[in-house]
């Protein structure tokens, strides 16, 4: 079996397509080839392709026409990817001053070119942080089970305030995201009131700002915590 380093040489894009499982399966349960490619916006055939790869490499098990599923070494290695893709963002956003809305794109350019013991330095010196800077949490954090559980904003009461607490991963993916919570203020610890909900979207008001409109396509990525 060649080592992680060897593999993320090689096939740089197995850790996008491993962390994209992951990620898949932790918020709907099971990962499918046109689900894979949505989320990733590549073809089903470039996807069968590269999962045929990973299943000879043993990074995933999948039986014709089923669901894809990490295989024990491809699961470690996601989550190594992911928390390195997360403290990078740290790195860019608290210690940098990077933009929020960019950190994401640029971690996924650095996430392959660290190293182990690189990781667990920048982890320390962050102060071992439990969520990325958009609100998901890294694996295994005391936090992860409730932030994976907290409810969309669609699903809000109107008039009710709401501490925002996550941007879901397939929101960050979606390109208009990210730049409408940066110029509306809608991140992670900020409170926010419902406005209104229409099956169109949710308007919300950030405290000393203008209502802001938020579609029914990025609302649902954007989760939140009534009882703060």
């Amino acid at each position: 079996m060649s080592t992680d380093a060897e593999i993320l040489k090689t096939f740089p894009a197995a850790a996008e397509y491993l962390t994209s499982i992951h990620l898949i399966c932790r918020d709907y349960g099971h990962a499918a080839n046109h689900r894979l490619a949505e989320w990733l916006g590549v073809s089903t055939s470039a996807v069968t392709q590269a999962l045929g790869r990973l299943k000879k490499i043993g990074l995933v098990n999948q039986e014709r026409y089923e669901h894809v599923f990490l295989t024990e070494t491809g699961r470690a290695l996601a989550l190594k990817v992911l928390k390195r893709h997360y403290l990078l963002e740290h790195l860019l956003v608290k210690t940098l001053d990077f933009a929020w809305d960019k950190s994401d794109e640029e971690a996924k350019v650095l996430q392959n070119q660290i190293s182990d013991d690189l990781a667990e330095h920048l982890d320390a010196k962050l102060g071992y942080p439990q969520t990325c800077p958009h609100g998901n949490p890294l694996p295994g954090t005391s936090v992860e089970a409730k932030l994976l559980a907290a409810p969309r904003l669609p699903s809000a009461s109107v008039g009710s305030s709401v501490l925002l607490v996550r941007i879901t991963e397939e929101g960050e993916g979606i390109p208009a995201m990210l730049p409408l919570c940066e110029r509306a203020g809608l991140k992670p610890g900020i409170r926010v009131k419902v406005e209104s909900s229409v099956p169109e979207g949710v308007t919300l008001l950030v405290e000393g700002s203008s209502p802001v409109f938020v579609s029914a396509l990025l609302a649902k990525h954007i989760c939140y915590d009534s009882s703060l």
